[in-house]
């Protein structure tokens, strides 16, 4: 990825999350920022202070380091199960909305990235009997705080943007702040519940 960035190939979300802490760990000069993706993690670095060749000889050994493991950050996150896709999606899946609303409470998902519009969390964890491909026709405009799932992933959306998941409910939850340090509120690695509301 040029002179100042590597994107290793991890196969999974979980072996990007355990190499990002890993590198974390060894406080290597230059290291700018580690941006995991759903297989991937980009490595980005200054290139006066990391030798990038070396890291990349490196990186086989390290992938094989089990870092320390860090309590992760909680969340939980009041949802308002009323959201335009609830009844067609459990319709889909064969279930209830209440069966589909207790599936999707059960768990606690992980950020495995963010990504698509500022502070979207990619949630992983999804019970396997709720995924859905997205949505046929994306809408131009899902509300702020949109809890939606596609595919294995569920996801939160943190302003009002286009998008084609299908929408469970809605949260009160600010994920994205420009004037807050960090801006987003969700960081890959936290963890997240989800809870009914009325």
């Amino acid at each position: 990825m040029g002179d100042s960035a590597l994107l290793v190939e991890t196969g999974d979300a979980a072996a990007a999350q355990e190499l990002r802490r890993v590198l974390r760990e060894l406080t290597l000069p230059g290291l700018r920022q580690l941006v995991p993706g759903a297989t991937s993690l980009l490595i980005v670095v200054n290139p006066l202070l990391t030798d990038l060749d070396d890291l990349a000889r490196r990186l086989p050994e390290l992938r094989r380091t089990p870092a320390e493991a860090l309590p992760p950050r909680q969340h939980e996150f009041g949802v308002r199960y009323d959201g335009a896709d609830l009844d067609p999606a459990a319709r889909m899946l064969g279930m209830d909305t209440a069966e589909l609303v207790r599936r999707h409470t059960a768990p606690a998902y992980t950020v495995a990235f963010l990504g698509f519009a500022p502070g979207f969390p990619y949630l992983t964890g999804l019970d396997p009997l709720l995924r859905l491909p997205r949505r046929a026709d994306p809408r131009l405009q899902v509300p702020a705080g949109s809890v939606a799932l596609a595919g294995e992933f569920c996801g939160i959306y943190p302003m009002a943007t286009p998008g084609g998941w299908h929408v469970l409910g809605r949260c009160e939850a600010r994920l994205f702040d420009p004037g807050r340090s960090p801006p987003a509120l969700l960081a890959p690695g936290d963890r997240v519940r989800f809870k009914a509301r009325s």
